[in-house]
């Protein structure tokens, strides 16, 4: 349904709370969705009457329950969580808009969004919150003089069947909206085109600026890439496309999925690009007069990820169905390697002058963005702040790499992985790290619970 048209001062599609009350006043919005990203990635929180939230949220916020960072995929209580539990009575915490982020929510009938920062209703912070997590990092960068700019790429897979009837039948046997492979191919890919232009639109109006969309290999994959912004915004943006991709696609009678690993095909990745600048605005990574025109500061921050990509992997890769991604020969990194342009390996080196980069291609669409930005932050620094050389770039195939070191293989495998890394208690804090391991360990254990279709496939009467 289309937002209704009004006559206002402002056209873009970020709001100041004037321009949200004179919307409000001409009858153009009723409705203010006050929302934060879990950790999964999700966006939760509330519908809000525009009129209460210029009276009274936009300044003093709105509380919402503690255990909305301490359940699982299935929204379940689970134990284990210091800052929500039956026994501290799974109180409230608040949400506080952070106005810069108000917006119009094209795709929804008369309605707006906000993000909100997270606190105790003493005031306290709550330092487990993704979007928390993400600016203590860029507080940290800031300390050394650098802003980060950040775009992610996030694949997914369309379906012909719309959400509830997937569920019913279990997701399976769904009808991709492609027949084979679409990779960059336009006349199969404009069968899904109405469900792509207007998930484009969509995000132009809410203030993503749309850069392309191409198909991909798997069966109705594909991809819409929208520009570079500062990390914390293109993090929220992120976010907001997820959440609002699934509520189009759902309005045109489909579904798609982001999740990892669909099927035995290729699976949905979310490439992270991410550059340096400094305070006068200047670009930190590229040096002409260096070897691959990297700066010394650039060559520090990929040895500091490449070497604690395993340790931190977890925040990369927060799913069990994450690691069935990772598969030789997919285009998808199972080394820990990095290369000029190589998309065989876990880190990708791309770009030239200004536009020069790193591209971190570990995450699949199923990331948490705040925390796989978080962790290359933290990486970043930690070989910055050592002086940190990387090896010789990989020229070749990195999957037939001998004797490199492999990413984990595992949830279990990462999260032990996280839960010894020195660098993961001192960027982000003990607490953060117990919260995430906790989250680790319960899908871990739900899932070694379970009894998978293929088990009763192999099972039932053969053994």
């Amino acid at each position: 349904m289309a937002r209704k048209e009004v006559a206002v001062t402002q056209v873009s599609p970020t709001l100041s709370l004037a321009a949200l009350e004179q919307l409000v006043g001409v009858g153009g919005l009723d409705t203010v969705i006050v929302a934060f990203a879990d950790m999964q990635g999700r966006l939760v929180g509330k519908r809000v009457a525009a009129r209460f939230f210029i009276e009274e949220v936009a300044t003093r916020g709105i509380e919402c329950c503690n255990y909305l960072l301490a359940v699982d995929v299935d929204m379940n209580t689970v134990s284990g969580y210091a800052m929500s539990s039956w026994d501290t009575g799974y109180g409230d915490m608040v949400m506080t808009p952070d106005l810069s982020t108000l917006r119009l929510v094209p795709w929804l009938p008369n309605t707006g969004l906000v993000m909100a920062d997270l606190s105790r209703v003493d005031g306290g912070p709550i330092t487990v919150s993704p979007r928390a997590i993400l600016r203590r990092q860029l507080d940290r960068l800031g300390e050394h003089g650098f802003l980060a700019n950040v775009a992610t790429e996030l694949e997914f897979i369309v379906f012909d069947e719309p959400y509830r009837q997937a569920w019913a039948c279990g997701y399976r046997g769904l009808t991709p909206a492609s027949d084979y492979n679409v990779d960059y191919a336009i006349s199969a890919s404009s069968r899904m085109e109405p469900l792509l232009r207007d998930i484009r639109q969509g995000m132009q109006g809410a203030g993503l600026q749309f850069e392309a969309v191409k198909g991909e290999c798997n069966k109705g994959q594909q991809e819409i890439g929208f520009r570079y912004d500062e990390a914390l915004v293109t993090c929220d943006n992120h976010t907001i496309y997820k959440n609002g991709a699934k509520e189009i696609a759902g309005q045109h009678g489909k579904s798609l999925t982001f999740m990892a690993k669909y099927d035995e095909r290729e699976g949905n990745s979310c490439h992270i690009h991410l550059s340096l600048r400094n305070h006068d605005g200047s670009a930190a990574f590229p040096d002409a007069g260096r070897p691959h025109g990297m700066s010394a500061t650039f060559s520090s921050f990929v040895a500091g990820v490449l070497s604690t990509l395993r340790e931190l992997t977890l925040f990369y890769a927060p799913n069990i169905n994450s690691y069935k991604r990772f598969a030789d020969g997919s285009f998808a990194p199972t080394v820990v390697a990095w290369g000029l342009d190589n998309r065989t390996c876990a880190l990708r080196v791309v770009g030239h002058g200004c536009d020069t980069r790193v591209e971190c291609r570990v995450p699949g669409g199923d990331v948490n963005p705040y925390l796989a930005v978080a962790a290359l932050i933290a990486a970043g620094l930690y070989g910055i702040e050592r002086g940190l050389e990387p090896p010789p770039p990989c020229a070749g195939n990195a999957y037939e790499e001998t004797g490199a070191e492999r990413l984990p293989s595992t949830l279990a495998e990462a999260a032990a992985l996280f839960g010894e890394s020195a660098l993961a208690r001192e960027a982000f804090g003990d607490d953060v790290v117990a919260h995430y391991l906790n989250n680790a360990r319960v899908e871990v254990a739900a899932f070694n619970s379970a009894v998978t279709d293929w088990e009763r496939m192999r099972g039932f009467e053969r053994l």
